[in-house]
């Protein structure tokens, strides 16, 4: 009897760490959801200042959509080698991933750089404290994925491919493609629909 308690509690603990991640995410979509409310209400509101079509490049975004789903495509590639307990794949496709995120964030931080030197900081008009707010908010949650990405590559390389391990890569997974999806909606609302 003892037995078989002890051979399905970490399935227990594993199944509530899942399901309390996955209660996680729909807060955050419950997070982003009143962002793209709040930029909805304000991106007209220019203060007289430039609005989207001025102040956006749609083949900048584009390129920062191509990079974060091409991370998307290796994180994906880098769980299954985890599912099949592949070490080394583990580390190159997480690799990727990180460098790709890595990427990704850099060239958000030059949009937000580019536009603040330009004098269109948030301070500006309510678009632009929608737009740095709902956009800051999708990169601060990129580098915290990265934080994660980065000390599971360490647990990994000390402690191996466990159960543990794997299943938090699968969280991180989902944390990340997560992360993809809301962008693909910030760059349909933000620059796409706003460059016309």
């Amino acid at each position: 009897m003892s037995e078989v308690a002890l051979s399905t509690e970490p399935k227990t603990e594993g199944s509530n760490s899942l399901f309390g991640f996955w209660i996680y995410i729909m807060t955050d979509c419950v997070l982003f959801a009143s962002l793209f409310a709040t930029y909805a209400v304000l991106h007209n509101n220019t203060f007289g200042g430039p609005g989207s079509k001025e102040l956006f490049s749609l083949p900048f975004a584009l390129s920062e959509t191509l990079i974060l789903l091409t991370s998307s495509f290796s994180c994906g590639l880098g769980i299954l080698a985890a599912h099949h307990r592949q070490k080394q794949m583990v580390y190159r496709l997480f690799g990727v991933t990180f460098l790709l995120g890595l990427a990704f964030l850099g060239l958000e931080l030059h949009e937000f750089g580019h536009l603040y030197n330009e004098g269109n900081s948030w301070r500006r008009s309510g678009f632009l404290s929608a737009f740095f707010t709902l956009v800051g908010t999708h990169g601060l949650h990129i580098t915290t994925g990265l934080l994660w990405m980065g000390t599971m590559l360490v647990r990994i390389s000390k402690r191996g491919l466990t159960d543990i391990s794997v299943q938090r890569l699968t969280m991180l997974s989902l944390f990340w493609h997560f992360l993809d999806i809301i962008w693909i909606f910030i760059f349909t609302v933000v620059y796409l629909m706003g460059a016309f």
